[in-house]
């Protein structure tokens, strides 16, 4: 479900000229402005919050349009074209993939800024009437995967059924759709590294990386995985309906709601803020802002609002107070330096 910031006709009135951005057609492309960022649903809440703060401190500025389409639906918008029917950001709980920074340079998207603006964890949660599970990588990857290890269709029904030391009450994980980043963490941090348990494994990455991607990261579409939407709220409810169920989704909705939940660890590692931070927690990853350097001077405020992003992102401030987790200061300190240079990002570096 999209979550839309100021979403009004004015998004794309035809204010500015976003001077040197061609359309499609070779023609000039009207401009806006406001700012527009499209993405994840895990930076969505501190990229609203960043945009309060730059109208408050802007005034006279118009409030950025800030929609929750996930990662991967974003990525599509964001690299689409460069001018004012495209988003400015892409708001990634994941870094670019080099499929997607070719698709962008493809539709003349070439100078793309990258900016990590903090760390979130890969949250697993429960009720607390839960059973109090303790779950590892090679555990959920058992559980979940379509065809454990490439042997046939994933039969387990129960906990019990993965690990004898579970409970025998029944698998049942809510978490999010393909498009969204967080299912793309939940892939690449915990049921590819689950998978590679199996040496065999190991071997088939370097062999096929299409076959390992299908067997490794391909979730079982019985029931016992539900796709929750983009709405990670929807999936804390569920979860206090449902105490023998889990849920999986970004470490602030868990900080967020400890009242009602209890974090599950993996390989004995709780999910804390301090965890997250260093990386010793499984499920940590980075989360980035990609900005099109083609619309910095073109639209109006882009840069300032950068600027407020880098300018919370400190441990204590006001990004950490809505739930971010702080970078290292060594990472800080370097993004602070590409906003304020606007360097642009070097496609050959991803993956």
């Amino acid at each position: 479900m999209k979550h839309i910031v100021r979403l009004a006709a004015s998004a794309l009135a035809l204010s500015v000229t976003l001077s040197g951005c061609q359309d499609k057609a070779g023609g000039e492309s009207a401009g806006r402005d406001q700012i527009r960022a499209v993405g994840s649903s895990t930076v969505y809440p501190f990229a609203t919050a960043v945009a309060e703060q730059f109208v408050n401190a802007n005034p006279g500025m118009k409030s950025p349009i800030i929609e929750s389409t996930g990662t991967g639906g974003g990525m599509k918008l964001f690299c689409a074209g460069v001018g004012a029917q495209f988003p400015d950001i892409e708001n990634a709980s994941r870094r670019m993939k080099k499929s997607e920074f070719d698709m962008c340079v493809k539709n003349g998207v070439k100078d793309i800024i990258e900016i990590q603006v903090g760390v979130d964890g890969l949250a697993f949660a429960e009720s607390k009437q839960g059973p109090g599970l303790k779950l590892t990588p090679e555990i959920v990857y058992k559980a979940l995967a379509a065809t454990p290890f490439g042997k046939g269709p994933n039969t387990a029904q129960t906990w019990q059924d993965v690990d004898a030391s579970l409970p025998a009450i029944a698998i049942s994980v809510f978490g999010p759709p393909s498009t969204s980043g967080t299912r793309d963490s939940l892939a690449e941090l915990i049921l590819e590294t689950g998978c590679q348990s199996d040496p065999a494994m190991k071997a088939l990455k370097e062999q096929d990386e299409d076959r390992f991607k299908a067997v490794c990261t391909r979730v079982r579409e019985d029931g016992k995985y539900v796709d929750s939407g983009e709405n990670d709220n929807l999936i804390v409810q569920k979860l206090g309906a449902n105490p023998n169920a889990i849920g999986v989704f970004g470490y602030s909705f868990l900080e967020e709601n400890l009242d009602t939940l209890n974090d599950i660890p993996l390989n004995g590692v709780p999910a804390t803020y301090e965890n997250v931070a260093d990386g010793t927690y499984p499920g940590a990853r980075p989360l980035y802002l990609y900005v099109k350097k083609a619309h910095i001077a073109a639209v109006p405020g882009l840069k300032t609002y950068l600027e407020t992003f880098a300018a919370s992102w400190n441990p204590g401030g006001m990004l950490a107070k809505r739930g971010m987790v702080a970078a290292t200061e060594p990472v800080r300190l370097k993004n602070a330096e590409v906003v304020k240079t606007l360097a642009a990002l070097n496609g050959a570096e991803l993956k």
